[in-house]
């Protein structure tokens, strides 16, 4: 099933504001909460998809791949990075972000809020640039790529504490990571939440430290990551590989590998968007008489006809020789320019000839007969 268009689940345009974009989220957010709708199927699957959306729009980076490359720009289950692949847990800590503390006054939503308030370390991200050819880009490839990153201390298995000791469970917050507070207001109770400053939202305090770690529960080191990088992708792409970044402290959740294309100039080809382009050359005497000529393309060589008569600098278009769309719907097309060889040089012998045939040649489309046999006298001479 294809996903909608982001700006569609929202409701707003393209050129919507942060604070239009904020407002449209916090109407959907509330609409289709589960609280407000417990056991409705439809209603938490547009509520993850209202937070998908604005979870993609509200970032610049995200939004303008999103603008420019569509879903696949941002599609974390395709290699890129956005909204697709968040939890409850992540949608809810955004939806704190949007109300601010505790959801109290809204019906309830802070007795979840309290569920979902203990800390949840979770490691930075990295970012690497790799180099691709033409030929690694016209097929999906995967790479290996060392990385130095935080990893998980082997020696305290990333909990922070050290051998033997145990963490214990905040007496201020009981466990929760947060401290909840009711005020009474003509309105009713009033709910808020703060994170817990005594165990800094964990809900657990390590008495005794890792010494290799130092209670953090990550320590730096070389990884060797595997990559898969999508077809038809274009330099200055950035590709997010979710959980292949930094290790969160203290078993926290991994950040993510921002993975930037850079691509190597080629040799024969130039790139604009899908398309190739390359440029090669034939005789005179091939423009006028036609010919069959031979191009490389990014899968092997491909032969095709040249008519009798052509004019220099005339464009080819080869249909689906070019590059794959990053979306996987199309593939562009090689375009070939040719043009007539011009020798800057040539031989008295050769001079002589082309004296000759400047008396013979016409304004026929079609070249007679003795023009013909001088025409083959000068493709074995210039070839």
């Amino acid at each position: 099933m294809s996903k909608r268009d982001y700006y569609e689940v929202l409701g707003v345009s393209k050129d919507a504001t942060e604070d239009e974009l904020k407002k449209a989220y916090r109407k959907l957010a509330i609409k289709y909460h589960p609280d407000k709708n417990p056991g409705d199927a439809s209603a938490e699957e547009k509520f993850k998809e209202a937070a998908e959306a604005y979870d993609v729009l509200r970032d610049k980076d995200k939004r303008a791949r999103y603008d420019q490359f569509g879903h696949a720009g941002v599609d974390g289950q395709g290699g890129f990075g956005g909204g697709a692949g968040m939890n409850m847990d992540d949608i809810f800590s955004m939806f704190g972000d949007i109300f601010g503390g505790g959801f109290g006054g809204f019906g309830g939503f802070g007795q979840r809020s309290s569920g979902r308030g203990k800390r949840v370390n979770k490691g930075g991200n990295l970012r690497i640039r790799v180099k691709l050819t033409l030929e690694e880009i016209e097929q999906e490839i995967e790479k290996k790529i060392k990385v130095k990153k935080y990893v998980a201390c082997k020696t305290c298995g990333g909990s922070g504490a050290k051998a033997g000791s145990e963490k214990t469970t905040c007496s201020h917050c009981g466990g929760s990571g947060v401290i909840i507070q009711v005020q009474r207001t003509i309105l009713g109770n009033m709910q808020t939440q703060t994170t817990c400053p005594h165990c800094n939202g964990e809900g657990s305090i390590i008495k005794d430290k890792c010494p290799d770690c130092r209670g953090e529960g990550i320590v730096q080191s070389e990884e060797i990551v595997e990559i898969k990088i999508p077809a038809g992708v274009s330099d200055g792409m950035q590709l997010a590989m979710r959980g292949l970044g930094n290790a969160g402290a203290r078993n926290g959740i991994n950040g993510d590998l921002i993975v930037v294309v850079e691509e190597v100039d080629h040799e024969v080809f130039e790139r604009d968007g899908n398309n190739l382009c390359m440029q090669t050359y034939i005789t005179f005497s091939e423009a006028v008489q036609g010919t069959t000529i031979e191009v490389p393309t990014l899968s092997g060589k491909v032969k095709f006809k040249i008519e009798q008569g052509m004019p220099s600098g005339k464009v080819f278009r080869l249909k689906g020789k070019g590059l794959p769309d990053v979306n996987g719907y199309s593939k562009g097309d090689l375009l070939v320019r040719v043009d007539v060889w011009v020798p800057k040089s040539y031989t008295k012998e050769e001079k002589k000839i082309l004296d000759e045939l400047s008396k013979l040649e016409s304004f026929n489309p079609k070249p007679n007969a003795k023009e013909k046999s001088f025409f083959e006298k000068m493709k074995n001479m210039f070839s």
